[in-house]
């Protein structure tokens, strides 16, 4: 995994020279049964250097506890390693989505990362992921909750836990998902 890390900063290292790009790398067991995978960092993301600690991380914390399932036991990733950001009209620097530019760019690395930890399950969170590993034109809200095969591994859809903070609607459908997972997980 280090070598692959190694490969990774290096190559982004070079394709955006002079310009400073924090990567963020998965973290958690590399032989672990599931596989999280999100969009990209965030704020606390790139400023502490681990996927999911900001505040759609502190749900994802909160789901996974609530179903039983420890963080610690699963890979936790993102699709593009890096903090996509824009200028907001207030001169802030916040988020953006990745483009479809960004997404390409990383897929290779995300799926020599798939088959580095070598999951059971694949897990998107939101449409970034689940459309650069499917290639479906689908979006999450078709989708979520149900298993497809992936290969030699099963993928189950999401949506992303920060859905959960602009839409709370959405958190019921994403404890019942999350049920639906936790039960194939604990049978494992």
């Amino acid at each position: 995994m280090e070598k692959f890390r190694g490969e990774l900063s290096a190559f982004i290292d070079g394709l955006y020279e002079g310009e400073k790009k924090v990567l963020v790398f998965g973290e958690g067991r590399t032989n672990a049964p599931v596989m999280l995978v999100g969009e990209a960092p965030g704020e606390q993301e790139s400023l502490q250097g681990r996927p999911f600690v900001g505040k759609a991380g502190k749900n994802l914390d909160e789901f996974l506890e609530g179903a039983g399932m420890e963080r610690e036991a699963l890979y936790v990733t993102n699709t593009v390693k890096f903090r996509p950001t824009k200028v907001s009209a207030v001169g802030r620097i916040v988020n953006r989505p990745p483009t479809q530019e960004e997404v390409k760019l990383f897929l290779p690395w995300l799926k020599r990362e798939i088959e580095l930890v070598n999951p059971k399950c694949v897990v998107t969170l939101g449409n970034v992921p689940l459309k650069a590993l499917t290639d479906r034109k689908q979006v999450i809200g078709d989708l979520h909750g149900r298993f497809a095969d992936f290969g030699s591994r099963l993928l189950f859809p999401m949506y992303h836990p920060a859905s959960v903070i602009y839409n709370p609607s959405l958190k019921e459908v994403y404890r019942r998902d999350l049920a639906v997972f936790a039960q194939w997980y604990r049978e494992l």
